[in-house]
This record gives structure tokens, C-alpha cells and sequence, in this order.
């Protein structure tokens, strides 16, 4: 709506419903930052988690790996390693937060079977191969919750810029409109009762 329009009951009506919208525009932005603010916070605490169970186990697997090449030899251990099959099952899709598409990760862990034989192997290769396979199946977990954390921070960014511009400007712009156009009309129906005062007195006399 023209801030400039005239000021009739008309144009008053449509600026406060203009008003009306832009304010529950505003909560409604309000309220999704809020949750969107919540649903990042539980996002980041979740992630530490991740964070510091992948720190725990690869400091387990890493000791698991360098006694195992201790007990067998690097090069072998690096022969085993070359059985191990190419992960080819993670799938990606998305779901969606109060309007922000986040990726949602489908993982089906391998079976813990070996896929190398027992006999010529020690318990310390078992372990880190173990240890390994759970790192591998929290790094998808954390690349998820990492990802869909920037994408919430994004939309923040977003809805905090456009529930400032409903505050800032549009809020106040129709605030002032309404008035304005109110105070037009009230000044007008004085100077018409008075019109009509006076007209009213030359007719009586």
C-alpha cells in the first residue's frame, strides 16, 4: 500500500489490515527464529558429542593399529586393509524444519565379520578395525548434524532479516499511516461539523 495515499475510511481499512498482517508476519517470524534457534543449539550440543566419542575411539584405534603393525608389519596390515570393500551404502536425503531442507543420512553398517581370514591376524587388528568402522558410522552422523546446522544458522540469518524489516520498517511505516490517515479523517469531520454549525445558524437566522 501507497504511504501516500489519501486519507479516506477506504484506504484507513487497508492500512490496518496491512497493519494487522505485518504484525502477525512478524510473530510468526518471531516464533520460527525462536525455534529454529532451539532446534540449532540441540544440533550443536549433539554434535559435540559426536565430536569428542570419534576423539575417544580413534585414540583406541589408532594404538589398536600401530600394535597391530607391530605384530604383523605394516605391509600386511596394508594388504588386509586393500580387502576391505568401498562403502557404496550411505544414501542422502532430505527432511524438512520449519521450512529448511536438512540432509538426512541413511547408513547400514557393514557386517563385523572380517573380511580377512582369522588365522593369520592377532586380536589387535580386530580392534582397530572395529574401532575404525565406528568412527566411519559417527562421521556420517556428525557431517549430517554439522550440515544441517549450517543450514539452520542460514535460515536464521534469513528469518532475523526479514522479522527486522516487519519490525523496523514495515511495522512502523503502517503505524504511521494509520495514524495519519485517522488523524486526516478526524480533522475532517471537525471541519464539516463546524461547516455545518455554521450553516446551521444562518439558517436560523
Amino acid at each position: 500500500m501507497n504511504p501516500n495515499t489519501f486519507p479516506t475510511k477506504g484506504n484507513l481499512i487497508s492500512a490496518k489490515n496491512s497493519l494487522a498482517l505485518a504484525k502477525q508476519g512478524y510473530e510468526l517470524m518471531d516464533k520460527k527464529r525462536n525455534i529454529l534457534i532451539q532446534e540449532l543449539m540441540n544440533l550443536i550440543e549433539e554434535a559435540k558429542g559426536i565430536q569428542s566419542e570419534i576423539d575417544q575411539i580413534f585414540t583406541t584405534a589408532y594404538i589398536s593399529l600401530q600394535t597391530a603393525n607391530i605384530e604383523l608389519g605394516i605391509s600386511y596390515v596394508q594388504e588386509i586393509a586393500d580387502t576391505i570393500p568401498l562403502e557404496d551404502s550411505i544414501r542422502i536425503k532430505t527432511r524438512s524444519i520449519m521450512g529448511t531442507e536438512i540432509p538426512l543420512v541413511e547408513y547400514q553398517a557393514q557386517a563385523e565379520v572380517p573380511s580377512y581370514a582369522f588365522y593369520n591376524t592377532t586380536e589387535s587388528l580386530d580392534e582397530a578395525k572395529r574401532c575404525f568402522d565406528k568412527v566411519k558410522e559417527l562421521t556420517i552422523r556428525l557431517s549430517m548434524v554439522e550440515n544441517s546446522a549450517y543450514r539452520l544458522a542460514a535460515n536464521i540469518k534469513k528469518t532475523q532479516k526479514r522479522a527486522n524489516a516487519l519490525k523496523n520498517i514495515t511495522i512502523p511505516t503502517y503505524t504511521e499511516l494509520v495514524d495519519t490517515i485517522t488523524n486526516a479523517l478526524e480533522e475532517k469531520e471537525r471541519e464539516e461539523f463546524t461547516r455545518l454549525k455554521v450553516i446551521k445558524q444562518k439558517l436560523k437566522k
